[in-house]
């Protein structure tokens, strides 16, 4: 009788397998795929703005901060977090056909400078550029170059501020022009599995209830998780020791406390979710070349469950002005 039901059981996955696989192969690549460009200089930071202790160097040191805020900590971060938002929300409304990732770039640090702070991921392990820009079918780290955007393409936008000593860090993936059904669809879900993951934080729950519900989402529709980067602790320290994977890893039983501050930024795929690095060693592409999105969101846990920290100071983020919903995409 056991080895029956395990039978049964084994013909139930094969046949999802097959289900999935079959999906996949309906889902064509990105093409072109998306190719180094030119990478222009670093660009430069006043000497009046605080600098984060990598700025020179490029080495963070280990981590040693502790995972709970204090309370004057919070407050900055609720002022860092404000401003990462309002720059990503600035900067969303030059993604066009046209515009290279490098001129992004531009004005993400121009904006940054401009509300005086440094952008975070400048010289950090020697990143050469003030922001992360991911086309298509690259992952996350994507460094902003001279490819100009193409009508279709989709475009992550990883921002980072660090400010008051602290750090504030968020990213949204925007449609450029006209964009195929797929790409609206993994867009609108990838937002979608963030927000199932953030709404399971609270006093007490453990870290893997995020990343179980994350795969839930991804899995019911047919998305890829991406497990090589996770969501981390953030604060004083652009990453801290607390850990947040993003699909259901029984070993992350970490239990939340009020005052922890992380992010939650899925990366979901049209297929696997495999993949590989550039000779720049930063730049992560999926293999089979399908697209991927991303979204994240810095948040802090509250005696009530948990509060985003990178929303403007008018209440908005850049995800509910610019990401299809879920239920304008076809399915």
């Amino acid at each position: 009788m056991i080895e029956t039901d395990v039978g049964v059981c084994m013909a139930k996955r094969k046949r999802k397998r097959h289900l999935f696989a079959d999906h996949v192969a309906a889902i064509p690549v990105s093409e072109p795929p998306v190719r180094p460009g030119i990478v222009g200089l670093s660009r430069t930071v006043p000497s009046t703005i605080l600098r984060p202790p990598y700025a020179d160097s490029g080495d963070p040191g280990p981590a040693v901060s502790s995972l709970v805020r204090t309370p004057a900590e919070l407050d900055a971060m609720r002022r860092a977090g404000a401003m990462a938002a309002e720059v990503l929300i600035h900067v969303g409304q030059f993604v066009e056909p046209g515009i290279t990732t490098d001129r992004l770039d531009q004005i993400v640090h121009d904006e940054t400078i401009r509300r005086g702070a440094y952008p975070s991921p400048l010289n950090y392990r020697g990143f050469p550029k003030s922001v992360c820009t991911s086309v298509n079918e690259i992952i996350c780290h994507g460094i902003p170059d001279s490819r100009p955007l193409a009508d279709g393409d989709i475009i992550n936008i990883d921002v980072t501020v660090y400010v008051d000593g602290v750090h504030g860090d968020n990213s949204c993936t925007f449609l450029v022009g006209d964009v195929d059904e797929h790409s609206r669809r993994l867009v609108a879900e990838t937002y979608v599995a963030m927000m199932e993951g953030i709404r399971t934080v609270r006093p007490g729950s453990k870290v893997n209830d995020i990343g179980r519900a994350i795969e839930r989402h991804a899995r019911a529709h047919h998305l890829g998780v991406v497990k090589e980067f996770i969501g981390h602790g953030v604060g004083t320290e652009f990453h801290s020791d607390l850990q947040i994977p993003h699909y259901f890893d029984p070993r992350a039983r970490i239990v939340l406390e009020e005052g922890m501050t992380f992010t939650v930024e899925p990366m979901l795929t049209l297929g696997s979710p495999s993949l590989f690095l550039w000779n720049d060693e930063w730049t992560a592409a999926t293999q089979d070349g399908r697209r991927t999105a991303q979204f994240e969101h810095t948040l802090v846990v509250t005696p009530q469950g948990h509060e985003l920290l990178t929303v403007a100071s008018d209440g908005t983020t850049a995800a509910e002005l610019y990401a299809p919903k879920p239920e304008a995409v076809s399915s």
